[in-house]
């Protein structure tokens, strides 16, 4: 059974950096590398993941969260969706609305139910993105601009379906190179003039339109492997980040951020970091 919301709060996300009140989780029960669907996983295809250790580690970021007033919902773990700790994916809140994606690897596919049940037994409406290939990891939204990563995992019509969604909003897609999976992994806004991003993902075009945007924070090809862009903004200039990844953390601490440093090193063995493995609902 997943965890009903303490608090009747309606869904609300403006950005990436408002203070997080509440989000969706799920244990990595079941974790394992079945099927290499990412880079980062062929690494460690010979090496495995140590299912107890993640989750411990996932406790202990669950942990820190909550001890800064983040409300923790946990969706209930599925023995067939040895991806489920990554909720990101499965969908996005934009405004006062839960999106549903439509997983694109049929690993992964089914995924999206479980957060429907969630969103049923707690009486939340949700729009069903149907038909075309969307995950929400390549869905960043900062006002009214959504910017969508153009990858294997989400295609030209999900895009062009957000644009009519949305006509009043702008609509940014960026390609980026499909082996980095999706866009949070290569590019996350933290702040209304901030944003993290690794240039060899991207051609001119992308960079240029991201200069004339954000002050570019850059991650190293190093510390891109390990995550380095996929941090998680809980407001207040807080943010989760990975203790391995010095170069950034330290560029981040100059800049003022408070950088909340919990290793969850077992988890991105399979390809993602701490924004993979949160689902926003409110932000404040």
């Amino acid at each position: 059974m997943s965890t009903l919301a303490k608090t009747a709060l309606k869904p609300l996300v403006r950005s990436e950096y408002d203070v997080l009140r509440q989000v969706i989780v799920c244990e990595p029960e079941f974790m394992e590398i079945r099927d290499v669907i990412n880079e980062t996983q062929k690494k460690y295809k010979h090496v495995g993941i140590h299912t107890e250790l993640a989750k411990i580690q996932h406790q202990n970021f669950v942990n820190s969260m909550e001890a800064n007033g983040v409300e923790v919902i946990r969706l209930t773990p599925q023995s067939h969706f040895p991806e489920q700790v990554f909720t990101r994916d499965i969908g996005f809140t934009y405004g006062p609305v839960i999106f549903v994606a439509e997983m694109a690897h049929e690993l992964r596919q089914g995924e999206e139910q479980v957060l429907k049940d969630w969103l049923e037994e707690n009486d939340i409406s949700y729009f069903n993105l149907k038909g075309d290939k969307i995950e929400g990891g390549d869905v960043i939204v900062d006002g009214h601009t959504i910017y969508v990563g153009l990858s294997n995992r989400t295609n030209h019509r999900a895009i062009e379906q957000l644009k009519a969604i949305f006509p009043q909003h702008e609509v940014v897609m960026l390609p980026f190179e499909e082996k980095y999976l999706h866009l949070d992994c290569v590019f996350n806004i933290i702040s209304p003039t901030e944003a993290i991003y690794f240039p060899e993902a991207f051609t001119q075009k992308e960079i240029d339109i991201l200069t004339a945007r954000f002050e570019l924070i850059e991650v190293t090809t190093e510390e891109q492997f390990t995550m380095g862009t996929n941090m998680l903004s809980i407001g207040n200039k807080k943010i989760f980040s990975l203790p391995i990844n010095k170069k950034i953390n330290s560029k981040l601490k100059r800049r003022g951020y408070d950088v909340i440093e919990v290793d969850i090193m077992e988890i991105i063995k399979s390809g993602g970091s701490f924004r993979c493995c949160t689902l926003p609902v409110v932000r404040e």
